[in-house]
């Protein structure tokens, strides 16, 4: 893949560094040329000088023919505008956006550009490890409808089937950490000791789901 990445902050240098390591072209664009400093001295991507948004800007950088753009600068206004130029002039279908304000980032999401709110995911990321388990989900989609959690077997569901649990919790297992190793369950998968399910339900079943799992299955299979 050719990717475009418009800011060469911490986050913008340390994506660059991790594409190139993955064998991918990069070119990385900043309003400030000492910037670019960050890369080191052994990053061998595109350097272009002058604002993200600009349509002379991203063709220096190879948008038309790059397979994806980001856009991590610090200013939310310069990273939504560089996100739709690069999707709607440019025709990019994978564009990210980093959006301080959470509300904003909202916005953006239902109209197609994939936002990353640094504030909300951050403070998303403390809340689960200071709430019990199932108080903060690890994903949930923008509409709020779908949640994603991991879960640890207890004892009394050792020895039954993947199928038994979803139809008992109203859920779905989408995969297993299993001795160290994911894996992907059929209905017929027998739960074992130590498995980790990751789960997704509903919202208004997540609760359901984690009574269904300290009670154990309803009868033995």
């Amino acid at each position: 893949m050719h990717v475009v990445i418009m800011g060469c902050g911490r986050v913008g240098s340390t994506l660059a560094r991790s594409l190139e390591d993955r064998n991918h072209t990069v070119a990385v664009i900043d309003s400030e040329p000492d910037a670019f400093r960050r890369l080191g001295p052994g990053f061998n991507g595109d350097k272009v000088a002058g604002m993200g948004f600009d349509q002379g800007v991203l063709e220096k950088a190879g948008i038309r023919r790059a397979d994806a753009f980001a856009a991590v600068s610090s200013g939310d206004n310069s990273n939504i505008i560089a996100a739709r130029v690069a999707r709607e002039t440019f025709g990019i279908q994978q564009v990210v956006a980093r959006i301080y304000d959470p509300g904003r980032a909202e916005v953006y999401q239902r109209l197609g550009i994939t936002t990353v709110a640094t504030v909300k995911w951050t403070a998303d990321q403390v809340l689960r490890r200071l709430l019990p388990a199932g108080a903060e989900p690890d994903f949930r989609d923008p509409s709020g409808t779908i949640r994603m959690d991991h879960m640890l077997v207890p004892e009394r569901w050792v020895g039954s089937s993947v199928g038994s649990f979803q139809e008992q919790a109203r859920a779905r297992v989408a995969w297993i950490d299993r001795l160290g190793e994911g894996m992907l369950p059929t209905r017929e998968s027998v739960i074992q000791e130590g498995d980790l399910l990751h789960v997704v339900v509903r919202e208004e079943h997540a609760s359901h789901a984690y009574e269904v799992l300290e009670a154990g299955p309803e009868h033995n299979e």
